[in-house]
């Protein structure tokens, strides 16, 4: 296959660039409170983050409330893709990482020097399968044939895999055009991993955070790119997050889920397939292919990653005030920005490993 043709697109959501980490002394020993919001103490200092743009718009609006509550500590996030987060982090340029997936194996040697990394689920939501077809406003999609079109196997619109869970609707002979990730994504990751999971027999690409498309797909950098390529493209396709779809207006399809139903992409329906998903130790889980009458089958998650060991008791004051806030008071900000709220038992279990953050 050959190398994609990669447009010059970048997210639709602003990111805010890290150029370093500068931290400023804590002005008190108290431990952040109960909520998770440090607001029992006043902090002062700057934190940096960077990774997934699944986060990207929860961050952003997380730092602007943050800094009512603290208004001495200075967050930054910037996006760039779960893969970019990974990789500051183990570089050392951030001091956490926004990532959709857990640290791949081919990723393991960048971390074995490094203290342990704690996971911090902070978002669900769901990926949609976002198109732009003129005339045809309700889709059904089987992960079957989404496995086929991503494959270039299916690649006209009216083809008849497509008619046959399609009655009644007038699909043309528009050659279908994908949109992909250009960036090592955790979208793609957990897309991949559906696909893996729902079409075994079918999907021949293996699951991670960069995938060999076919030569014909189109690239876009962050899920804003791939809603853009997707926005301008008639005959597109291409899988991009809830949040990011509605905001650029896409339409998107419904997916057979395990359950045998056809579910269209909602947070009460991402929430419904988190609920049923099996939590490791760390905090580790995939939402994908969750059973459920009601639960949308391309669900998928995001961590913060910290290290447990901090370079001072400062810094990870300011993580643990941070992050505690994310997992804790702001979670009440995921609705209002179309994404799906951490079940409580997982983030009752996120508030209580806080105190795994040391110097």
């Amino acid at each position: 296959m050959q190398r994609l043709r990669v447009p010059q697109i970048t997210t639709a959501a602003l990111a805010i660039v890290v150029t370093g980490i500068s931290l400023a002394a804590c002005s008190s020993s108290g431990s952040p409170s109960s909520s998770g919001s440090g607001s029992g103490s006043k902090l002062s200092g700057t934190v940096n983050g960077s990774g997934s743009s699944f986060q990207l718009l929860f961050q952003q609006s997380g730092i602007q409330q943050f800094r009512t509550i603290q208004p001495n500590v200075t967050v930054n996030y910037g996006g760039g893709g779960s893969g970019k987060g990974r990789a500051d982090l183990a570089a050392g340029t951030v001091n956490f990482a926004g990532s959709d997936s857990p640290i791949p194996s081919t990723e393991a040697s960048l971390f074995k020097s490094k203290p342990p990394v704690l996971y911090f689920p902070v978002v669900i939501g769901p990926i949609t399968m976002s198109y732009n077809l003129s005339g045809v406003t309700s889709l059904k999609l089987t992960p079957t044939v989404i496995a086929e079109m991503f494959q270039a196997k299916i690649t006209k619109w009216n083809d008849p895999a497509i008619k046959a869970i399609n009655p009644g609707v007038n699909l043309p002979s528009t050659p279908i055009s994908l949109a992909v990730r250009s960036d090592s994504s955790g979208t793609t990751a957990n897309f991949s991993l559906f696909l893996t999971k729902a079409a075994p027999s079918a999907w021949k690409l293996g699951s991670s955070s960069t995938i060999n498309w076919p030569s014909s797909a189109h690239a876009g950098s962050g899920n804003g790119g791939v809603a853009q390529i997707i926005k301008s493209t008639p005959g597109a396709i291409g899988y991009v997050d809830y949040a990011d779809a509605k905001a650029a207006g896409l339409t998107f399809a419904s997916v057979k889920n395990l359950a045998g139903d056809y579910v269209a992409p909602s947070t009460a329906a991402a929430s419904a397939a988190a609920s049923h998903a099996t939590v490791a130790p760390d905090l580790t889980f995939a939402a994908v292919w969750q059973p459920g009458a009601t639960s949308y089958p391309i669900t998928y998650q995001s961590w913060d990653l910290v290290y447990s060991k901090q370079s001072s008791a400062a810094t990870a004051k300011l993580l643990q005030a941070y992050i505690g806030y994310l997992v804790g008071a702001g979670q009440k900000l995921l609705p209002s920005l179309n994404y799906a709220t951490v079940p409580s038992n997982i983030a009752a279990k996120a508030k209580a490993q806080l105190s795994k953050i040391k110097s």
